[in-house]
């Protein structure tokens, strides 16, 4: 019997899925538990995304044919997952294409300042104590007088917290 290693129709997979399928093939079987623990340790300095995809992904995966899957007997039930030849042939052909994607940065924090004139001075000064970075915006984004254009972009720098005006 011959094993299928035809990759999973790209279109099918995300992101996500290549970092479900890269985990477990370097770090072997895991539980969608031991996944988060793997990106929290690694990956999630830099990659952000929502952490419930870890425990949605891996059954999506099983039913592609890139996983397999084996649930505990008794006890907690655990589910664990292990690649497949196809879900290797999948992480070889995206790895032989570079993502042609733009650079995508995500921080929260970081967008609520953006939009810190739009909210009350209240809004202002929860922002100002619970983030300890800020965004040096075109002066028309401040509230001030200025001719800011339309191009400019926000500038982000490390500052203290009361770097944010109150109103």
């Amino acid at each position: 019997m011959s094993i299928d290693t035809t990759a999973a129709s790209p279109a099918h997979l995300t992101s996500t899925s290549y970092l479900v399928l890269g985990l477990i093939e370097r770090e072997g079987p895991s539980t969608p538990y031991e996944l988060k623990r793997h990106v929290a340790a690694t990956i999630g300095h830099f990659w952000s995304f929502p952490h419930a995809l870890l425990y949605k992904e891996p059954p999506r995966l099983v039913e592609l044919g890139l996983l397999t899957e084996e649930r505990e007997a008794g006890g907690r039930r655990r589910r664990l997952f292990t690649i497949t030849g196809r879900g290797r042939a999948a992480i070889q052909t995206w790895l032989a294409k570079p993502s042609q994607e733009p650079t995508e940065l995500r921080d929260a924090g970081l967008l609520q300042l953006f939009f810190a004139d739009l909210g009350s001075t209240d809004d202002r000064r929860a922002l100002r104590l619970l983030n300890s970075r800020s965004i040096a915006l075109p002066r028309t984004l401040r509230g001030r007088p200025g001719a800011a254009s339309a191009g400019s972009t926000a500038r982000i720098q490390r500052r203290a917290p009361s770097s944010i005006g109150e109103g």
